[in-house]
């Protein structure tokens, strides 16, 4: 069916807006000035730093700040330590012992330290904008997504028109046969990069958005550090690949909202949200530790109204536009994990088969490319001939690259060449398949 060849798509049209532009006042930054003073004089609680090390810090520009500098230093909280520029942006600040007293006493109330937040409203305009320019995808797009592996032409008429539709889809099957994979093609094929801001303000409530584990960074900030070339749009917000985000077996209800670190005093945001304008995952969908029936009630405002509500720990409760494709991957029928009434909100269901003789060979071309090996479809052929029809195996997508590996690791293992002969497919086979799954198909 597919194959979990990992290799880089070719790069995808670009389809989201830009982010605003760099703020020039405070007020055009949406944030209140007690906001952006406290920050800046809790970055100054590492140590020295320039006018425009600052601006660095707080992805905002020096214009900004200028004001909130030269007002702390008549409060003698910041002094100037010296000069390493021409003007105010070249001095060298830092905390008096009353700034770092006042710094301390913010940091009791949060303790983030980073890139100045965005205000809520503004997050919320653009993930709108985002999903109003949202474009269809076409068959010559979509197969670009999927260029990397093997998907035959009925699976990908069918992902086109729900990957156009905005809404969820359940992919089921049959383990092995890369429902998890397909999920990543169809990020792939929706775009190439979104902005994400680092963190967002909510009524002076941070909540931290940008993750290295969940985000791929795109571009460069070089160009905003300086105070005579500004950036071309507002640093505050980061580029980043279009976010899929995968989870499975350890998915809580607590996951799905606001994270409050109660030692930071600060928030991290939900999984989904970190997940808005790509798409989100749940793998092994009916595995998890809470009922199904639970976490898809979760979803249900959600899926038909396109906004999620949030409750910060103050009982304050705000919206934010649900610009998510959930993918639920399971080898379970869906009948069996939700009723009508949510199956209805998830129109499309689509089957990973089981992949033919001929996109079996092709799946094994393609791995036996990645690891540096010659190919030759008569190894395919023996494997078919010996092990899947006497043994009435069923073909998964997973097969080969699994197949392939064990032999890679025999090869180091006696000292020679990777290479693939028939007395290797053999010891791989002994130890892959099982003796008594006759009939009742391979593990994977």
């Amino acid at each position: 069916m597919i194959s979990a060849v990992a290799t880089a798509p070719s790069a995808a049209v670009r389809t989201h807006p830009a982010p605003p532009p760099p703020p020039s006042t405070i007020e055009e930054s949406g944030l209140h000035p007690d906001t952006l003073a406290q920050l800046l004089l809790k970055t100054l609680i590492a140590g020295e730093a320039s006018g425009t090390g600052l601006a660095d810090r707080l992805r905002l520009p020096y214009a900004v700040l200028e004001a909130l500098v030269q007002h702390a230093r008549v409060e003698k909280l910041v002094e100037v330590r010296g000069a390493t520029g021409a003007g105010t942006a070249g001095y060298r600040y830092a905390l008096t012992d009353l700034g770092r007293d006042r710094a301390t006493q913010f940091l009791d109330v949060c303790r983030y330290i980073g890139p100045a937040p965005v205000p809520l409203a503004q997050y919320n305009a653009y993930v709108r904008a985002c999903m109003s320019a949202r474009p269809y995808l076409d068959r010559t797009r979509l197969a670009r997504g999927f260029e990397h592996l093997v998907v035959n032409k009925p699976m990908l008429d069918q992902l086109g028109p729900a990957v156009n539709s905005g809404k969820s889809l359940f992919l089921y099957g049959a383990p092995g046969n890369g429902k998890t994979v397909i999920a990543e093609g169809i990020g792939h094929a929706i775009g190439d990069d979104i902005h994400m801001p680092h963190a967002i303000d909510v009524d002076g409530q941070i909540i931290t958005m940008y993750d290295p584990v969940s985000h791929q960074r795109t571009g460069s900030d070089a160009a905003g550090g300086s105070v005579i070339a500004s950036a071309v749009h507002d640093r505050r917000w980061q580029s980043i690949r279009r976010p899929i985000v995968v989870v499975g077996g350890e998915l809580t209800l607590e996951m799905l909202d606001l994270t409050f670190n109660p030692i930071a005093k600060f928030y991290e945001a939900p999984i989904q949200l970190k997940a808005n304008g790509g798409v989100f995952v749940v793998d092994d969908f009916g595995r998890q530790r809470i009922p199904p029936r639970d976490l898809l009630n979760r979803w249900i405002v959600p899926l038909e109204s396109r906004v999620d509500f949030l409750t910060l720990h103050t009982g304050r409760k705000f919206e934010v536009p649900f610009n998510v494709l959930i993918v639920f991957a399971t080898n379970l029928e869906p009948a069996s994990l939700a009723d009508e009434a949510f199956l209805r909100r998830i129109p499309y269901k689509i089957v990973a088969k089981n992949p033919t003789v001929e996109e079996y060979c092709r799946i094994f071309e393609l791995n036996c490319r990645k690891r540096g090996l010659p190919f030759d479809p008569v190894m395919v052929e023996y494997l078919n001939r010996k092990y899947y029809q006497p043994r009435r195996l069923q073909m998964r997508a997973c097969h080969p690259r699994d197949l392939i590996e064990q032999v890679v690791d025999m090869c180091r293992y006696q000292e020679r060449e990777p290479v693939i002969t028939r007395d290797l497919l053999d010891a791989a086979c002994a130890s892959y398949f099982l003796e008594e799954a006759e009939s009742q198909g391979a593990p994977s």
